[in-house]
């Protein structure tokens, strides 16, 4: 098989309707996998599905919220049934809330946690059993360049992420000996819907900027290559690793 090629792969990407998951998603279809789409939203999630089918890729979905483990675990046992396998998880639905120390609410934390990484986990681990009856799997975390550069207001978030860094470790080290790899991707600044508020502020957009090597914010599609080698033949011996794809910010003065 072509490094690059996902043909008959079959991948499940989570939050795929728009932003990164959506850009990921299109690019393992553009390699050649089938793939199911995941969004809370049944309407959003169907256009977004549309949109690929237009294109001639293979496309399903499963609308539910990542939060809720038996939907979750009822989904991902419906993809294995009707696709007869599962090869490629990337575990991408993720929330933020901005918030300054002490305006945070148990409820907020909890928030974080719970759709940032409790969901990530229980769904690799669903997907693991799955990849270890086959010896081969490839499970793909979204983090953030937050995990190594700390920034105000997002601490719930800040540190979810940098527990879905230890676990992207942590199965990498158990699951390896299967055939499966695990590794997270972090992104950057990007435009997308979720950074919204942060796109309207223009100061605060001159000021990553400024700090980004590459000296603008990046496209959802500049996060798809990434996603694409860790799910393919290409990045077989690449398992336990974070990749910042943010333009420079973490590595440059």
């Amino acid at each position: 098989m072509p490094l690059f090629s996902l043909d008959g792969r079959v991948a499940l990407v989570t939050g795929a309707s728009r932003g990164l998951g959506f850009a990921m998603a299109e690019a393992l279809a553009e390699a050649g996998a089938t793939v199911v789409l995941n969004a809370r939203h049944a309407g959003a999630l169907e256009a977004a599905a549309h949109k690929l089918r237009g294109r001639g890729f293979h496309i399903e979905t499963a609308a539910f919220d990542v939060t809720d483990h038996a939907a979750a675990c009822a989904a991902l046992e419906k993809t294995i049934s009707q696709m007869s396998r599962l090869d490629i998880v990337i575990a991408n639905a993720g929330v933020t809330h901005r918030a300054a120390l002490n305006e945070w609410t148990a409820q907020d934390w909890d928030r974080m946690l719970a759709t940032n990484v409790t969901a990530c986990f229980f769904l690799a681990q669903r997907a693991a059993a799955a990849m270890r009856k086959q010896r081969y799997g490839r499970i793909i975390f979204t983090t953030s360049i937050t995990v190594r550069r700390g920034r105000a207001t997002i601490h719930g978030y800040v540190a979810a992420k940098s527990a879905l860094a230890g676990i992207t470790r942590s199965l990498a080290a158990e699951l390896g000996e299967h055939g499966i790899t695990c590794n997270a991707i972090a992104p950057g600044y990007f435009e997308t819907e979720l950074n919204v508020p942060l796109l309207e502020n223009a100061d605060f957009v001159a000021f990553v900027n400024s700090r980004v090597a590459l000296r603008r914010w990046g496209k959802p599609r500049e996060l798809a290559g990434i996603a694409v080698l860790l799910a393919s033949e290409a990045g077989a011996y690449i398992t336990g690793q974070e990749i910042a794809v943010d333009g420079g910010l973490t590595t440059t003065l």
